[in-house]
C-alpha cells in the first residue's frame, strides 16, 4: 500500500523562505519515490494545520526551520495528532534550539565549545570585559540568523538595532575554518569544509549560489575528521535526535597542526536545498537525494 506524506514547508520563522525550497524539493523527490505526497504552507493558525492534516497521512515530513518548526513545538501538536514525523522530538528539538542550554549539555560529554553567556542588551551594554573579537547571536534562532562578529577596531555592539527580543548570547569568537558534519540515525555521513567568498558563513552565504565553496570531504587531518563526526555523532545521542541533523564546527588551525575543533550548534531541521550539506554528503556517500528522504520518511516516528 502506498504510503500518504505530508510534506510541512514554509511557516513563520525568519527562515521560511528556505523552508519554502526545503520543502519542495522534498515533495519532487518524495513523489518520485513513489509516495502519495501533499504539503501544506504553515501559518499561525494551528487549526489550518489540523484540518489539513485530516484525513491523517501516514507519515509528516517536517520541512520546517527556524522556530515552531524545528523548537519542537509543531512536534508536540504532532504527537498529540498520533502522527509519526521525519526528525528528532519534542525535548530533542527544543534542547538543540536552546544554544546555551545544548553547550551545557555537550560541555559535559567532554565536546568542546567556545566560552560564552546569555547577557540581556542592558548587561551589554554597561559590560566592560567585553574584549574583542566575539560573536554576539540569537540564542535561539538557525542558519546563522542574526549572527554578529564584533572585531578589534570595531564599535561596540549596537544593541538598539537587535531585533531578536531583549537576550542574546555571546561567545568568543573562534578563528579558522567552517565544518560541518551530517549524522543520519547513528552514523556520521562526512566532513565539508565551507569557504564563504565573504570570509563569514552567514545566512546570505548559506543560501545564496556562488557565495560559498563546498570541500567534500573537507581538506583536513584523519585525526581532525574522525574527531569531528565523532563530536557530532556524541551531540546527536546526547540530545536524544533522531533522523538527520547536522553539527557545524569551527577549526582553529590558525596557530599550529593539528588545531583545535570547537562545537559551535546542532541543527534538528538542517536544510534540504540545492546548497544544503545534507544532500551533498549522502550524495557523496553514494545515496542520491531520492533514497535520502526516503530514509527519512521510514525512519519517522512519534513520541504519542
Amino acid at each position: 500500500m502506498t504510503k500518504s506524506v505530508t510534506v510541512l514547508m514554509g511557516g513563520t520563522s525568519a527562515e521560511r523562505d528556505v523552508s519554502l525550497v526545503s520543502g519542495a524539493a522534498c515533495v519532487k523527490a518524495l513523489r518520485e519515490a513513489g509516495y502519495e505526497t501533499n504539503c501544506f504552507d504553515v501559518s499561525s493558525d494551528i487549526r489550518a494545520l489540523i484540518n489539513a492534516l485530516d484525513p491523517k497521512p501516514d507519515v509528516v515530513f517536517n520541512a520546517l526551520h527556524g522556530r515552531y518548526g524545528e523548537d519542537g513545538r509543531i512536534q508536540g501538536v504532532l504527537d498529540l495528532l498520533g502522527i509519526p514525523y521525519t526528525g528528532s522530538g519534542v525535548l530533542a528539538s527544543a534542547a538543540a534550539m536552546d544554544k546555551q542550554r545544548a553547550k551545557a549539555l555537550f560541555g559535559a560529554r567532554g565536546i568542546p565549545c567556545p566560552d560564552g553567556r546569555v547577557m540581556t542588551m542592558d548587561e551589554i551594554d554597561a559590560c566592560t570585559d567585553l574584549e574583542p573579537p566575539y560573536v554576539v547571536k540569537p540564542n535561539d534562532e538557525g542558519s546563522s540568523v542574526g549572527v554578529y562578529i564584533v572585531r578589534p577596531g570595531d564599535n561596540r555592539f549596537a544593541t538598539g538595532d537587535w531585533p531578536y527580543g531583549d537576550q542574546a548570547l555571546v561567545e568568543t569568537f573562534i578563528p579558522g575554518r567552517e565544518l560541518t558534519v551530517a549524522v543520519m540515525g547513528d552514523r556520521a555521513l562526512g566532513v565539508t569544509e565551507l569557504r564563504p567568498t565573504n570570509g563569514f558563513y552567514d545566512y546570505e552565504a548559506k543560501y545564496t549560489d556562488g557565495r560559498t565553496e563546498h570541500l567534500c570531504p573537507a581538506p583536513v587531518s584523519e585525526k581532525i575528521a574522525e574527531l569531528a563526526m565523532e563530536y557530532a555523532v556524541a551531540a546527536h545521542r546526547t540530545l536524544g535526535c533522531r533522523g538527520v541533523t547536522r553539527t557545524d564546527f569551527r577549526y582553529d588551525d590558525t596557530q599550529s597542526e593539528p588545531g583545535g575543533i570547537y562545537m559551535l550548534e546542532l541543527n534538528t531541521q538542517p536544510g534540504m536545498t540545492p546548497l544544503s550539506t545534507v544532500p551533498e554528503q549522502a550524495a557523496h556517500t553514494g545515496m542520491p537525494f531520492g533514497e535520502l528522504v526516503t530514509w527519512m520518511v521510514e525512519n519517522a516516528a512519534c513520541d504519542a
